[in-house]
């Protein structure tokens, strides 16, 4: 009897992946495959590209509703100030999420293989087979393994006559979750070229109108949004009883909120992990608005010791997360860090909308490290400490550093006086003046 092997694929209905249906069957020999397709807050229209497609196909389709999973990371990651060369992670954060549902389809239905359609020059291969090979089961990547291009892909599909409009699925190669949007390719591939306003979706031509929210934090997580009294409000929080809003609705919110002020755009040369650098234009709202809120808190709440140290432990936590990384053991480490500070990290900050950004401008904690009337102006004493006892502080601040700059003038000074009257030459400057007598 011949046993049947099975594949499963991360399966979105675009042409890669659509091409990717018959390889599986024709070149790794595979007698059936299944398409999985994981919900981190795709635009609807996506998942039914990819319910039509793999109807067309004849394809066993499963979907996954991960977006909640996925939500929580983003606000773990929001804990750690993650940023990587300058944006909100998204793309990064999404994909061992996707990968880990992907790998318990395919556990479940018994499949042999598990495959994807990224190609050999991204950073999606590695952040998917970096969960899948803990597996057992063979890792497949059709696209980059037999060197596929996409004119290819479309006289493949054409000559297959596979259910893919010619391979055209628009002008830019978007990518589209719940915590950002991506945008690149065709035209945006010139570092030169000025991108046109209809690559945005999310965001809006930042504008003269001003908003104001309020949001609280608990533990270092985002747990609520209100306006602030007094100020116009285009969108009304929609909290559950007792004020809270699940992960997913809040980010969802602050999305419409804060995107229809412009905020959250992102357009930059940015440097993949095998080497390549490429330009990107993404948009992330809610991720700038909730990131520029944890880090203005955290400045209340914080030694400085501890946001120094902790700008280490963030960018090492957002590399890990860049690279898909995030059960490293390495990240379990950092988290005890970002989670010992997060402790005092609860509060309210007050963020402005305007000018297309998201501006901190009030914040309250319990936890503040803060002292108004040490810091005031009108105050004669620093907690019984006198103003003057600060003149010594002064006396002895930047004393190494005069030190060292007077010691360096007076060396240079005695080295000009001594080549003035001859007698600082050197053996081998005397020895050519008597050789030329």
């Amino acid at each position: 009897m011949t046993t049947q092997s099975t594949v499963a694929l991360a399966f979105s209905g675009g042409l890669d992946t659509t091409v990717c249906v018959p390889l599986l069957e024709e070149e790794y020999d595979y007698d059936e495959v299944i398409g999985v397709t994981v919900d981190v807050g795709q635009p609807e229209a996506e998942f039914e590209e990819a319910e039509e497609t793999a109807e067309a196909l004849d394809l066993d389709h499963y979907v996954i509703d991960a977006k909640s999973e996925f939500a929580e990371q983003c606000l773990d990651a929001v804990k750690a100030n993650a940023t990587y060369q300058g944006y909100p992670l998204g793309t990064a954060l999404a994909r061992p999420v996707i990968a880990e549902a992907i790998l318990e389809v395919a556990e479940e239905q018994g499949c042999d293989g598990i495959a994807h359609g990224c190609t050999g020059k991204g950073n999606d291969q590695l952040r998917f087979e970096a969960v899948w090979r803990e597996s057992d089961l063979d890792v497949v990547a059709p696209v980059r393994e037999l060197g596929l291009t996409r004119e290819w892909e479309m006289e493949y599909a054409a000559e297959k006559n596979l259910p893919v409009e010619g391979g055209n699925e628009g002008d830019w190669s978007i990518d589209t979750n719940l915590w950002s949007r991506s945008v690149e390719g065709a035209d945006l591939e010139d570092p030169g070229y000025v991108p046109p306003e209809d690559i945005y979706e999310w965001t809006d031509a930042p504008s003269g109108d001003v908003e104001t929210i309020e949001l609280t934090f608990e533990e270092g997580y985002p747990v609520a949004v209100d306006a602030v009294e007094g100020t116009s409000t285009s969108l009304h929080p929609p909290a559950e009883d007792g004020g809270e809003m699940p992960a997913v609705q809040l980010i969802e919110y602050l999305n419409d909120l804060a995107g229809s002020y412009g905020v959250g755009r992102t357009d930059m040369m940015e440097d993949r992990m095998l080497g390549l650098k490429v330009r990107e234009n993404y948009e992330h709202p809610a991720a700038t608005t909730l990131l520029n809120a944890h880090e203005a808190l955290e400045g209340l709440v914080l030694t400085e010791e501890e946001r120094a140290f902790k700008k280490q432990i963030d960018a090492q936590w957002a590399e890990k997360a860049y690279e898909g990384l995030l059960s490293a053991p390495l990240v379990n480490a950092l988290d005890g860090f970002v989670d010992a500070t997060q402790q005092k990290v609860t509060g309210t900050v007050t963020i402005k909308f305007e000018g297309g950004q998201a501006r901190p401008v009030a914040r309250e904690s319990d936890y503040a490290v803060y002292s108004e009337s040490a810091a005031s102006f009108n105050t004669e004493s620093v907690d019984g400490i006198a103003q003057s006892d600060a003149t010594g502080v002064a006396k002895y601040h930047g004393f190494q550093s005069r030190l060292a700059n007077a010691t360096a003038a007076d060396a240079e000074a005695k080295k000009a006086e001594l080549l003035a009257d001859g007698s600082g030459e050197s053996e081998a400057q005397r020895a050519s003046k008597s050789e030329e007598e």
